[in-house]
C-alpha cells in the first residue's frame, strides 16, 4: 500500500508541534544516559553478524568495479529492487572536499543496475545550502548523473510521509521523511569521512539527517540539533534504516569539519550492511574510538553491530590502514588511545 502524503496545513501544525517540543525545553535531550531501553523490541531484532569492507581506492576514476566487487563483498541483494542512493551533498566549495565525490555515486548507480536494481534514484536535503540546484550542478553531480541516466531528487522539497519513531532518544515521537525515502526497498547511505564540529565524526548514520526535509525541521536541521544531536542520530538513523552502506573515505575530511575542514586523502572505499558497523569500522580507521563517539555507542544496543569480534571484515585490514584524522581540540578524547573524557558531548546547530 502507497504511503499516505500528508496535506499541507498538517505539515505546518506537525512542524508547529515539534518546535514548541522544542521550546518546551528540549525533552529528552539527554536521553543517552538512560538505562532503560528506549527503543521497541519488536521491531528492532538484536543486531547480529555484520559485513563490512575496507577497499583502497588510489582515485575516483575507474570506480564502477570497485564498487560492484565491494557490494558484492558484503552481500548487496538489489535484485528486483528500488534503490535510493544517499549521498553527502552539503556545499560546494572547490578548494576543498565536502560531498561524497561525484564519481563515486555514478559509479555506484551503474553497479546497482549491474546488480539487477529495478530503479537506481539519487536524492539528498542539504541542511546548510538551500539552493540546491546550485550545489547539484557546481559539485558536478548533475553531469554525472546526466551521463548514466539517473534522476536526481531533492529530498527537502519531496512529497512527505508521516512515519512513527520506534525508537525514542529524542521526543520527536515521529519523523517526516520524504516519499522517495518511504517507498525504496533499500536506501544506500553514501557519506564523506568527515570529522564534524559537534558530533566528532560524520558517517552513515548521521548521513541520514539529509533524508529530513528541511521545509520541516529547519535549515541546518534545527528542530534535529535542538533535540539533542547524538540522540536525533541514533533516532533518525533508526527511522531510516539504511541497509547499505558506502563511506567515501578516498579524499575525507579532518579539522573543523563537516565544511570548513582540511582534505586528507585516505585512500579508503568502506562498504557495509549495517550503518553501525560500518561507522565503528570507517571511525576507527580515521584513528577514532567508535564507543566514545555516543550516537554509535547507543546504536551498537540495537540498530546494529558494534562489537567487532561480530563484525566480519573483509578487504584490507582495519589496524594496518589506519589514517589517523586531526579532531578539533575539544574531541581529543575521541582518539584511540586517549585518555576518555567525562564531559558532554552536546553542541549547537551545525
Amino acid at each position: 500500500m502507497s504511503p499516505r502524503r500528508i496535506p499541507r496545513r498538517e505539515v505546518l501544525r506537525g512542524a508547529a508541534i515539534a518546535s514548541a517540543g522544542v521550546a518546551l525545553g528540549g525533552v529528552g535531550v539527554n536521553l543517552l544516559l538512560r538505562p532503560d531501553r528506549p527503543w521497541d523490541a519488536s521491531v528492532f531484532a538484536a543486531p547480529g553478524r555484520a559485513r563490512v569492507a575496507v577497499v583502497h581506492a588510489s582515485s575516483y576514476e575507474g570506480l564502477e568495479a570497485i564498487v560492484l566487487d565491494g557490494l558484492r563483498a558484503v552481500g548487496a541483494d538489489l535484485s528486483g529492487r528500488s534503490v535510493l542512493l544517499k549521498p553527502n551533498l552539503v556545499e560546494y566549495d572547490a578548494s576543498t572536499a565536502i560531498n561524497t565525490d561525484p564519481r563515486l555515486v555514478a559509479a555506484t548507480v551503474l553497479a546497482a543496475r549491474r546488480l539487477g536494481a529495478r530503479s537506481v534514484v539519487v536524492g539528498e536535503g542539504p541542511g546548510h545550502r538551500r539552493d540546491l540546484e546550485y550545489v547539484v550542478t557546481a559539485s558536478g553531480l548533475l553531469d554525472v548523473l546526466t551521463a548514466v541516466d539517473a534522476p536526481f531528487v531533492d529530498l527537502n522539497t519531496a512529497a512527505i510521509v508521516r512515519q512513527p519513531l520506534h525508537s525514542s532518544f529524542t521526543s520527536l515521537g515521529e519523523l517526516w521523511l520524504p516519499a522517495p525515502v518511504v517507498e525504496a526497498d533499500v536506501v544506500v547511505s553514501m557519506p564523506k569521512m568527515k570529522t564534524h564540529h559537534w558530533a566528532g565524526a560524520t558517517l552513515s548514520m548521521k548521513n541520514c539527517f539529509g533524508c529530513v526535509p528541511g521545509r520541516i525541521y529547519g535549515w541546518p536541521k534545527n528542530v534535529l540539533h535542538w533535540a539533542g544531536l547524538n540522540e536525533a542520530i541514533v533516532d533518525v538513523a533508526a527511522g531510516v534504516r539504511p541497509e547499505l552502506q558506502i563511506v567515501d573515505g578516498i579524499v575525507g575530511m579532518e579539522g573543523n569539519g563537516p565544511i570548513q575542514g582540511t582534505p586528507v586523502r585516505a585512500g579508503l572505499l568502506v562498504f557495509g550492511n549495517d550503518p553501525v558497523a560500518t561507522d565503528v569500522t570507517a571511525a576507527s580507521l580515521m584513528g577514532l574510538d567508535p564507543m566514545r563517539l555516543p550516537s554509535i555507542a547507543e546504536a551498537a544496543r540495537f540498530l546494529g553491530q558494534g562489537d567487532p569480534s561480530e563484525i566480519t571484515q573483509l578487504g584490507e585490514p582495519v589496524a594496518s590502514n589506519v589514517h589517523r584524522f586531526e579532531v578539533l581540540p575539544r574531541f581529543a578524547s575521541l582518539e584511540a588511545g586517549s585518555a576518555p573524557s567525562s564531559g558532554s558531548l552536546e553542541g549547537g546547530p551545525a
